[in-house]
């Protein structure tokens, strides 16, 4: 790893900061770097309010939306919610279907099979709208793109209403009103929000002629903070208020779903983390493994126990999940040695039976272990599907444009990307994406980079220290968890290998003659043990500790590497 520390901000500025706050002036330090330079700016970071969520119609088109919706509604025509199948797309469908069926009955929800569909809207989607007689699509987590589809619904006299928020093409497609913060007509102050954040504003803006507030919307809010964490949007601006929001919903007073889910995993209080990797997989595992209406229902479900076995039958997919993860992973990594292909600067993999619904988390896999580009290929009917992962300051989705030429279909964001080609295009285009990677690519970039906000005594990890750094979650892109530097530690004599394979390392850390030792976990750091025989420098974040109902700060490491070098 490439250690970088940040920039240091000017030391009378924090002093003044940390003075006004009356906090220390490394947590001024923090702030700062965060572009929290005031009294009011550090207290609408700390103590989000509910006015930060903006008015829905500033979105280009709410006005339009709004009206079809309630025309629709007049006139007794069916609707259909229609959504992606991953986490961000279910949880939208959920929210909108759960928030419309309060106002009118004429709802059903549609989710495209990942096999015979695919992403997005398809025209097997709409032809089911037209043999079930609806006459309105509410299409969110999807169809910025899909110019064809839209056009082929309207051929059918059945009208679009497009949320989405992935990058819009040159031209868009011709529905009723089109939501999307990322339109270059769009003047909404936050264009960083999620699918379902994008569905939370349709559903503000029809309760506006309802009176109902932003209050009466709070209960929706664990759907969109799920989405939030899912789909890695930054968790800044309105997604902070949102996330804020949301996680109080989940850990108080979640819809029966989640609460189900939480349930399974036994897990009392969740952070933004923990919805990443317990809600998330769970939600997700239904559309990757069966299908995405699994998801829905048990996120729209009413009665607690049909919602227990909803998350029981998830629970089993989730583990056929991670089986054929672990089996594809180990598959594309012979392949990878088998080919030679360890020195390309992308990798691109492929095999017609590997399963569609995991290639995204492989992809991710082999960025562990590689650490550039990535893109893993299958079968999907005539066509080869893929899912893009990129590596920080690479923009996969431009990459892919650079490509197009081989490309049937691709959409995304900067850091992940799905795409779908003809089989005799595979091997140009697994040419053409190298050719582009090993131009565009900066050479320092192959080596993962993590920056550190601060350099740290041991000393200064106090009580109320490590208090402070926790109310700045919840944590995420554009609000990462604080990393600290602190150098010649030593470990106390009982540091050790742990876990099944000794892959992770356990410290007890202290610093200098003060012998007080924090407890230290350093996951997948279990081949540095050689490194603590002598003092040592490590980053690390705060974590909390809970052992027999006793809660310690832990140290989080990072990394960790011999003083001096």
């Amino acid at each position: 790893m490439r250690w970088t520390l940040k920039n240091a901000p000017e030391k009378e500025k924090v002093a003044i900061l940390a003075s006004e706050l009356q906090v220390d002036t490394t947590i001024a330090k923090i702030l700062y770097q965060r572009n929290i330079t005031t009294f009011n700016e550090a207290k609408k970071y700390f103590r989000p309010s509910l006015k930060d969520i903006h008015n829905p119609f500033l979105l280009k088109d709410m006005d339009l939306a709004v009206q079809r919706i309630e025309t629709a509604i007049a006139n007794q025509e069916n609707i259909l919610i229609y959504g992606d199948y991953d986490v961000d797309g279910t949880t939208a469908v959920s929210l909108v279907a759960s928030y419309l069926k309060t106002i009118y009955n004429n709802i059903a929800t549609y989710i495209p099979d990942r096999y015979a569909e695919g992403y997005g809207i398809s025209f097997k989607g709409i032809d089911f709208a037209e043999d079930n007689n609806f006459s309105l699509i509410i299409a969110l987590d999807c169809g910025i793109k899909a110019l064809e589809k839209v056009a082929y619904a309207k051929e059918k006299n059945i009208d679009f209403i497009i949320c989405d928020h992935h990058k819009p093409g040159k031209e868009l497609p011709r529905a009723v009103a089109v939501l999307n913060a990322k339109r270059e007509d769009c003047n909404y102050p936050f264009d960083e929000l999620c699918g379902c954040g994008v569905g939370f504003k349709l559903i503000q803006a029809l309760g506006v002629s309802r009176n109902q507030t932003i209050e009466y919307f709070v209960p929706y809010l664990d759907l969109v903070a799920t989405a939030i964490a899912a789909d890695i949007v930054p968790l800044t601006g309105e997604n902070r208020a949102l996330a804020y929001f949301g996680l109080q919903v989940i850990n108080k007073k979640p819809r029966n779903g989640i609460k189900a889910i939480i349930e399974q995993v036994k897990k009392e209080f969740l952070t933004i983390t923990d919805v990443v990797f317990i809600i998330a997989p769970r939600i997700n595992a239904a559309g990757r493994i069966k299908h995405g209406n699994y998801a829905v229902e048990l996120l729209t479900e009413m009665e607690l126990e049909a919602a227990k076995e909803f998350a029981s039958a998830i629970e089993v997919f989730n583990a056929d999940r991670k089986n054929l993860d672990k089996k594809i992973t180990a598959e594309a990594l012979l392949q990878i040695k088998e080919n030679n292909e360890e020195e390309r600067f992308s990798t691109v993999v492929y095999k017609e039976d590997w399963h569609k619904g995991v290639i995204g988390i492989v992809a991710s896999r082999l960025i562990e272990k590689y650490y550039k580009p990535t893109l893993v290929f299958t079968k999907s009917g005539d066509k080869l599907a893929a899912s893009a992962r990129s590596v920080n300051n690479f923009d996969v989705y431009n990459a892919l444009e650079a490509c197009s030429e081989y490309i049937e279909q691709f959409g995304g964001h900067k850091y992940a990307a799905g795409l779908t080609l003809l089989p005799e295009n595979y091997k140009k285009f697994k040419n053409k994406f190298e050719e582009v990677v090993s131009k565009t690519l900066e050479k320092e970039s192959l080596t993962p980079e993590i920056v550190i906000d601060s350099e740290l005594e041991l000393t200064e990890i106090t009580p109320k220290f490590f208090r402070i750094i926790q109310q700045m979650a919840p944590f995420g892109p554009g609000n990462l968890k604080p990393i600290f530097k602190s150098t010649c530690v030593r470990d106390n004599g009982y540091g050790k290998q742990v876990g099944a394979e000794k892959t992770h390392l356990k410290l007890h850390i202290f610093q200098g003659d003060n012998k007080v030792t924090f407890n230290s976990i350093g996951f997948n750091l279990g081949d540095k043990i050689a490194l603590i025989k002598d003092s040592f420098d490590i980053i690390y974040a705060l974590d909390e500790n809970e052992w027999n109902g006793v809660k310690s700060i832990q140290l989080l490491l990072k990394d960790l590497k011999s003083t001096g070098k």
